[in-house]
């Protein structure tokens, strides 16, 4: 199939808009879904990329349909990261606001609702920074990465996360 702009502006056009359902789509369903990711969560994001694919490039399997797809995609990509930092309204109403979890040891239960977060969940991510128990945090935060900061021993500390590498990774060391 010889190169057509027409269809290479539609397949752009189509893929810039399927970016902008899927970021309405994770900022309705939470923040989780960027930085706290379950099996059930990383099995859904693989099989929505499969599904929108074909939404995307349709029947145009071709070189030039797949670089039509990712240039929309940088494009788009590049003006909401520009306008995220110039308009701090518009990065709100994109990423949210970062949401309080626990005060003194407190769990506030309406913005662990709300961040559909589950209790079991909120106390696994505080023992992965290293505080053993809900009541010895000061103060924990679902930012708006989906990451959750956590301080304790009177605000002084601020523990760090510490990523893992995956268990076969490990295994080469």
């Amino acid at each position: 199939m010889p190169f057509d702009i027409t269809q290479v502006l539609i397949i752009s056009g189509k893929s810039i808009i399927i970016y902008l359902f899927i970021v309405v789509a994770i900022r309705l369903f939470g923040k989780k879904e960027l930085a706290q990711l379950s099996v059930v969560d990383l099995v859904f994001i693989l099989l929505i990329s499969n599904s929108v694919q074909n939404a995307m490039v349709g029947p145009d399997t071709t070189l030039w349909g797949g670089m039509a797809a990712a240039t929309g995609l940088f494009l788009v990509n590049y003006l909401f990261k520009y306008l995220m930092k110039r308009l701090p309204g518009f990065s709100r109403a994109v990423q949210g606001t970062e949401l309080q979890l626990i005060f003194r040891g407190k769990v506030n239960h309406a913005n662990l609702d709300s961040s559909m977060l589950t209790m079991e969940e909120l106390a696994a991510a505080v023992r992965e920074h290293g505080v053993e128990t809900i009541s010895e945090v000061d103060l924990a935060v679902l930012e708006v990465d989906g990451n959750i900061s956590v301080l304790s021993k009177d605000f002084k500390h601020k523990t760090v996360r510490r990523r893992r590498a995956h268990r076969a990774l490990q295994k080469q060391d």
